[in-house]
């Protein structure tokens, strides 16, 4: 069926764009992301991009027409593929707009034939043991999945084998981040002094039965919702691992049920490295030292990736010793190379021992310690280690499918299926973004697709990511060397919480907001923040992203006083030299 090329609406203000060129000919061939057209809008020009394959059947309004937004303005289908003027892919809008021009000039409207709607299939009904959906794990993408599906009406099963919530409510995000709160209090109490507080003793010992006992209350406060929530919906919950079979039944110790469509969201565990010593008991997992309730003198940490510079930190603010080694030449190498340079000064400070661009090549346990040997000669010694080197996809229970596989993760297409019609694989396991928000997303569309079809694709282009340190990182889009590896010319604007208002009255002046653009249409191509609630004004930056506003359309919008989020509307207009608390750019 053809598909429309449409008049799209690049602003919020735009009504209407001119088309200043074709870049393509009826009849020629074009691949999803060619250059079509050239328009202009009120505010600049842009190349339109074609969003599918195929051949350009027709084009219905020329170069030097002004077109409404949202007006069709060509058709790409198959080769030999007819296009009716009017209404080529029979869609309503389509008709809606020819009936509209017709009574506009004055001219009668024919009447469209009476069609009887054809009855829909109806399914056979589900025996006592079949279920719609069966999903095989109850993380983010899980219980997301099994939830959506519950509200598509459909009859849903969820197998998870130890507690739901998966691994970011039990041993990832949430007590990581009740342990960082800690981090924050002790900051809080280094700067109470200087504020007039005057505490009767700046002493302070750490209960970590307490610290454990806390944290586990707040992840069954969690988990028990989410278990909560299932029931609510409806969803018929199964403990244990399940074991996924060919014919898309389940089986759970000595039961089996079958499902219609299955979706796996197993998720994924901690990553290992094979290298002489790794075994010791003294050395921990992310999984492990959030269960530790014995402080140690010293710690060093296997990996400069987001877990393991959290946790790095948080044992620091406890008066641990912490080395951070790390094979990369910079902490969490996928960030934008200036935040993460800034991040890693400021650890520095706090009193974190950094290691980068080296790695380990054995461990040596005596005298219950460690000795860390790298790979330049030198060593570390410490109490305890900690792996942090990343996770891989989970697949237990998933070894009797054939599943096309990339990389040891499974393959999936743009709607979350894999190589087995109506078995889908969103969230971690798929590793296409290992991030519980992003699991999120790809378990909602994953129960839509397999309720309804392919209706619907996981964007994940704008996914923004977090590090929960103090100060907080963030970004959503690409890096400054991605963007100049890609565009080639591009506009940098940057802001620092130094000179804001609330940061500096809350003694966390720290850090700073990038902001990259290209330099032909001020589109945005990404957000690096580090500083104060980092993470909360990152999502603005993702939502503006996603709506495809430019760098002009956003400074149409009004920021609070005082607020931090004023940091990121002074990088944005410092993209475009107009900054009120910048010094003026250089010429």
């Amino acid at each position: 069926m053809a598909v429309e090329i449409i008049m799209p609406k690049l602003g919020v203000d735009m009504a209407e764009g001119e088309i200043i060129e074709w870049k393509k000919a009826e009849g020629d061939t074009v691949a999803e992301g060619d250059v079509l057209l050239e328009i202009m809008s009120d505010k600049t020009n842009m190349e339109i991009e074609a969003e599918d394959s195929g051949v350009l059947l027709k084009i219905t309004r020329q170069a030097g027409e002004t077109v409404p937004v949202t007006e069709t303005i060509g058709y790409i289908g198959e080769a030999g593929e007819e296009v009716e003027a009017g209404s080529p892919a029979g869609s309503d809008v389509d008709v809606k707009r020819t009936t509209e021009d017709l009574e506009a000039a004055g001219l009668e409207v024919p009447k469209a034939p009476a069609q009887e709607a054809a009855p829909a299939a109806e399914k056979a009904p589900l025996a006592d043991n079949e279920y719609d959906i069966i999903v095989v794990g109850g993380g983010p993408a899980g219980y997301y999945a099994a939830i959506r599906g519950a509200q598509l009406g459909g009859k849903i099963a969820i197998v998870e084998k130890s507690e739901f919530g998966g691994t970011c409510l039990n041993v990832g995000c949430i007590p990581t981040k009740t342990y960082l709160k800690n981090a924050e209090i002790l900051d809080g109490i280094k700067h109470a002094a200087g504020r007039g507080i005057n505490l009767a003793s700046t002493n302070y010992t750490i209960d970590m039965d307490k610290t454990v006992d806390f944290k586990n209350s707040v992840v069954k406060k969690l988990t028990g919702g989410v278990a909560g929530l299932l029931k609510a919906n409806k969803v018929t919950m199964f403990n244990g691992l399940g074991q996924v079979n060919p014919d898309k039944t389940v089986t759970i110790g000595s039961e089996t049920i079958k499902g219609r469509n299955i979706i796996l969201a197993t998720g994924s565990k901690v990553s290992r490295i094979n290298i002489p010593g790794i075994d010791s008991k003294l050395v921990l997992t992310s999984d492990d030292i959030l269960d530790l309730r014995e402080m140690p003198k010293s710690l060093a940490v296997m990996g400069g990736g987001v877990v393991g510079i959290e946790l790095g930190l948080v044992w620091a603010s406890y008066g641990v010793e912490v080395t951070v080694i790390e094979m990369a030449d910079r902490i969490i190498p996928a960030m934008d190379k200036e935040v993460s340079l800034e991040l890693q000064k400021i650890l520095a400070k706090k009193g974190m021992n950094i290691k980068t661009s080296v790695g380990v090549s054995e461990i040596v346990e005596a005298n219950n310690q460690l000795t860390l040997k790298l790979n330049d000669g030198s060593e570390v010694v410490a109490e305890k280690a900690l792996l942090s080197i990343g996770r891989v996809p989970q697949m237990n229970g998933l070894e009797n499918l054939n599943l096309e596989m990339e990389r040891n993760r499974i393959k999936v297409d743009e709607y979350q299926e894999t190589s087995i019609p109506g078995i889908y694989a969103p969230g971690d396991v798929n590793g296409t973004k290992m991030l519980a928000h992003a699991a999120y997303r790809m378990g909602e569309v994953a129960a839509e697709n397999a309720m309804h079809g392919k209706v619907r694709k996981a964007n994940l282009e704008f996914t923004p990511a977090a590090v929960y340190t103090h100060p907080e990182v963030a970004m959503v889009g690409m890096t400054e060397e991605d963007a100049r590896a890609k565009y080639g010319d591009i506009l940098i604007g940057k802001n620092s919480f130094t000179g804001n208002g609330r940061a500096i009255a809350s003694n966390e002046d720290q850090g700073f907001v990038k902001v990259i653009a290209d330099a032909k249409y001020h589109e945005i191509l990404g957000v690096h923040i580090i500083g104060p609630a980092a993470a909360e004004m990152i999502n603005e930056a993702a939502t503006i992203m996603e709506n495809e506003l430019t760098v002009d359309e956003l400074l149409l919008s009004i920021h609070g006083h005082p607020t931090f989020s004023e940091v990121m509307y002074e990088a944005f207009a410092d993209v475009l030299g107009e900054a009120i608390h910048n010094p003026p750019k250089r010429k």
